[in-house]
């Protein structure tokens, strides 16, 4: 017979079970449903998609075009082949006389069009990774080639390159006298501290080599202080390549303790306020103009489902919630600035959106164009030891931490922070989205299927008319003197240092490229072609390739990659 203690412990137990099932599904709705926002199954998707290549015939009709589009398709292929790969050839050359030597030119080379398309377009496509100088807004290759350059130097270029070389020669004539003494401090430390200081509005400060180490150790750091072990970062959201904030695809390992929720969602909001094992929540305030997607790259632009969107207003009202809810938990907001930092504001995004963080991390840029991450913090969290226990330590070090050359470049750029010309550039920001907003008009007005989103100088290409091809556009672009990062038209990144003319120029060969791609051709798609169709048939190009017998099939050619040729770098 049932005892009345035995029933006690019975619900006691259906009560504890009820609320971790709770607090569970509260996580769980917490998460954003693509499968960025749930890393585990991304990582086993990834896993089980097959590479598989299309043959001459089909690069040209993934899309079911007609056989007189495929052939202008393939003229014009050729001719932008023929054109790329003449104008180049040296910067070309050495590029692929690295070919398997430098693991980085490996992937970038693989990874610059949807992977059906990869050994079709490096067999063709012989361009070059070499650049002898730089220049204004422009840079040279070893043939003498000017680009405009929209690359931004994957954001370190905020001024323009001839305000960095500035600050690395007059840095390094600063400190040249003590030279490459590590451990110990130069004088102009004390500058840079109380500089940095001032604009994060905080505290303590640590240097470090790269934004991803400031980065580890902030929520090393948060963990240290907050006893507690998880770190709550955004869907698709990037931190550097540490495991514990890059969970998913690109991580071989599975997080424990990261929890990846929805940005600006009320769900996220539900679980920082229930959760007492969360010790920090990670914001890249980049996502702002992408939330809960990836940064957008070519090679994965198998369709044309890519937007983005910038409203500030909405992130602002987003950001404050979460700092409301972060000082009543006491959970620590980090600010992660490394690839927007300075180029918003003079005081970064917590200026630009007027919310203060815990803690910031500044890099790339802050340098004055040299390696660098920086960690600025409250006091109560940056302290990487306890006066009441000697024996209990939070340890980080790094060699080339604050190294003297370093320091004189970053006091070069902090000091010119101040100038009034580098003020000034920060005041007329907004005329770079009414330059969005006509680019656009521009395009439609001429039946283009482009489209740019931005979020201040950097700008995302997005598309409006379903197609399989839009990551050609990214080689019309460069052959009409754009130099893009190796993610294509994913992302713009221009220097504030571009004059209207400069700027006009750049507009007129982003219209004149999506004009010349549209005549070839490569928009010419059936109309019947969504982008849900497009998916479906990729869907079971997918499965016929994993499961095929033979080597061939309606699709065209399947091989195994390690049947096919490296093929020359891009």
């Amino acid at each position: 017979m049932t005892t009345p203690y035995a029933l006690v412990i019975a619900a006691l137990v259906f009560l504890y079970l009820a609320r971790k099932l709770y607090i569970r599904l509260q996580l769980s709705r917490a998460k954003h449903r693509s499968l960025t926002g749930h890393s585990r199954m991304a990582r086993r998707f990834a896993a089980l998609v097959p590479f598989y290549e299309y043959d001459d015939a089909r690069f040209f009709q993934a899309d079911s075009a007609p056989a007189d589009v495929a052939t202008a398709r393939r003229s014009a292929f050729l001719r932008l082949s023929q054109l790329l790969s003449s104008r180049a050839k040296q910067s070309a050359a050495e590029t692929i006389g690295l070919a398997g030597k430098v693991s980085d030119l490996e992937f970038t080379s693989r990874y610059r069009v949807p992977f059906q398309f990869r050994e079709y377009v490096r067999s063709h496509f012989k361009t070059g990774s070499f650049l002898k100088s730089s220049g204004g807004v422009k840079l040279t290759d070893l043939d003498g080639n000017e680009y405009y350059d929209v690359t931004g130097s994957y954001g370190v270029n905020v001024f323009g390159y001839d305000f960095y070389k500035g600050c690395i020669e007059r840095g390094s004539a600063r400190v040249r006298d003590l030279g490459p003494v590590l451990g110990s401090y130069h004088p102009v430390v004390t500058y840079n501290v109380r500089r940095l200081l001032d604009i994060s509005g905080l505290e303590e400060i640590s240097f470090h080599m790269s934004g991803t180490e400031a980065v580890m150790q902030a929520v090393r750091l948060a963990r240290y202080h907050t006893k507690r072990t998880h770190l709550v970062r955004f869907c698709g959201a990037y931190h550097g390549w540490w495991g514990e904030v890059q969970p998913g695809v690109g991580n071989p390992v599975t997080e424990r303790e990261t929890y990846t929720l929805t940005d600006m969602s009320e769900a996220t909001l539900k679980v920082l306020r229930t959760r007492h094992d969360i010790a920090c929540v990670l914001v890249n305030p980049l996502q702002a103009l992408h939330p809960n997607a990836a940064a957008p790259q070519d090679s994965t632009l198998i369709d044309s489902k890519r937007r983005a969107h910038f409203d500030r207003a909405a992130y602002t009202s987003w950001l404050k919630q979460l700092r409301e809810v972060c000082t009543e938990r006491g959970i620590v907001l980090i600010f992660d600035e490394v690839f927007l930092g300075f180029r918003l504001a003079p005081g970064g995004a917590q200026e630009y959106f007027g919310v203060r963080a815990d803690m910031v991390t500044y890099g790339k840029t802050v340098a004055g164009g040299l390696p660098i991450g920086v960690l600025c913090g409250r006091s109560r969290v940056m302290r990487r030891f306890r006066e009441d226990r000697p024996a209990d330590i939070c340890l980080a070090r790094g060699t080339f931490n604050s190294h003297p050359y370093v320091m004189g470049a970053m006091t070069e750029f902090l000091t010119l922070l101040e100038s009034g010309p580098l003020r000034a550039m920060y005041e007329g920001l907004e005329v770079w989205d009414e330059r969005a907003a006509a680019l656009n008009e521009r395009m439609a007005a001429e039946d283009l299927p482009v489209r740019v989103a931005n979020l201040s100088t950097i700008w995302t290409i997005y598309y409006v008319k379903p197609s399989r091809y839009n990551w050609m556009y990214q080689y019309y672009l460069r052959a009409a003197g754009l130099a893009l990062s190796f993610v294509g038209t994913g992302r713009l990144i221009f220097s504030l240092n571009y004059t209207a003319a400069d700027y006009e120029e750049v507009a007129d060969r982003l219209v004149s490229a999506a004009r010349e791609m549209h005549r070839d051709g490569w928009w010419k798609s059936p109309p019947q072609l969504t982008n849900k169709a497009i998916n479906r048939r990729i869907l079971m190009e997918m499965l016929q390739a994993r499961w095929a017998s033979t080597s061939t099939s309606p699709m065209g050619s399947i091989n195994s990659p390690r049947s096919k040729k490296s093929g020359a770098l891009q």
